[in-house]
């Protein structure tokens, strides 16, 4: 089995003032193993997004203990949330939205190189670039030059994730990255994931997702979350194949007959 890379235990989380505070996390359980696709899925509201953002230390928890490559975090500006931080690549669910207009598809791919490799050369910072597009299925020669206004959604989508993963990412979390494209470029963007899991097999990815029929494509794990508390969890065939609650099979059942 492979090493236990990222580890939630116990995690709580609720929003809000004394009066009128609200709870969604309670008291969750989740890992991440390196090189595997860990899905979460559950119905809007189920606390999903909060969850990655708890656990990719983008806020902080209220209980619980959260650790990366067997060290705890700390307070927010610890030493393991910042290595975390520069160790794992982000794809949203609106690419636009993610992408600055004003800069073209290279200075985008670029950013993180910027951020985390300030002295690398000119040509290095090329070459990373150039293959980070490549592998999400772009020339650079054709692409390189555009701007976000220039991209259909698919596109802009890949060139999003040419940036998670141009400076070799040990973790990638995709939050809802294909619910804002067509049917035909989620087809691209699940080819370019798995291209890029067969190039970086140590690479851990988790896909926040509603889209169980993407979910049977890419996770080798899911936990399903369910009102802000972990329904069940197990392989995708166990999950999608036999799955032990109702809140679960009703998901399933609902995809069904949306396909």
């Amino acid at each position: 089995m492979n090493e236990i890379v990222l580890q939630g235990r116990g995690i709580c989380k609720s929003y809000g003032s004394k009066r009128n505070r609200r709870q969604v996390l309670f008291d969750v359980d989740i890992e991440v193993r390196s090189g595997e696709c860990l899905a979460i899925i559950g119905a809007s509201g189920s606390g999903k997004s909060t969850l990655t953002r708890v656990l990719f230390g983008l806020e902080s928890a209220d209980c619980g203990e959260i650790a990366y490559r067997g060290q705890a975090m700390g307070e927010r500006n610890d030493a393991v949330r910042h290595m975390l931080r520069g160790e794992t690549g982000l794809v949203f669910q609106d690419p636009f939205a993610s992408l600055d207009p004003r800069w073209h598809v290279a200075r985008s791919v670029e950013e993180p190189l910027r951020l985390h490799h300030r002295g690398m050369g000119d040509d290095e910072a090329a070459s990373r670039i150039g293959r980070a597009l490549r592998l999400v299925g772009l020339d650079p020669a054709v692409f390189a030059a555009r701007y976000p206004m220039d991209l259909s959604g698919g596109q802009a989508q890949r060139v999003a994730i040419a940036r998670a993963i141009v400076d070799d990412p040990g973790v990638i979390l995709a939050d809802e990255p294909m619910s804002a494209i067509d049917v035909a470029a989620r087809v691209r963007i699940l080819e370019t994931f798995h291209a890029i899991r067969e190039a970086n097999p140590n690479m851990s990815l988790v896909m926040v997702s509603h889209d169980l029929g993407v979910v049977r494509h890419i996770a080798d794990r899911i936990v399903v979350l369910h009102d802000g508390r972990v329904e069940e969890s197990g392989t995708t065939t166990e999950i999608l194949k036999h799955p032990c609650s109702a809140y679960t099979r009703s998901l399933i059942e609902a995809a069904s007959m949306q396909a």
